[in-house]
C-alpha cells in the first residue's frame, strides 16, 4: 500500500473509541505510516472530514 492511495477499513482488530469505530466502511486515503509496536507498521489514514487515524494493514483493503 502506497501513499495517496485510497483505502476502505473494512474490519477492527481491537477494541477502539467510538469515534474510530465510525471509520468502519468508510473509505479514505493513506497519508503515511507509524511504527506501532517497535516491529509493526500502522497506516495512517485521512478521511472526508479531515479526521486521521492508523490502522494495521490487516484492518484496511485497497478501492
Amino acid at each position: 500500500m502506497e501513499i495517496g492511495q485510497k483505502v476502505k477499513v473494512f474490519r477492527l482488530r481491537d477494541r477502539v473509541p467510538n469515534s474510530v469505530a465510525q471509520k468502519l466502511g468508510k473509505v479514505g486515503v493513506i497519508e503515511g505510516y507509524k511504527v506501532t509496536d517497535g516491529s509493526g507498521v500502522g497506516i495512517v489514514v485521512k478521511f472526508e472530514d479531515n479526521s486521521a487515524t492508523w490502522f494495521f494493514e490487516d484492518e484496511i483493503k485497497p478501492v
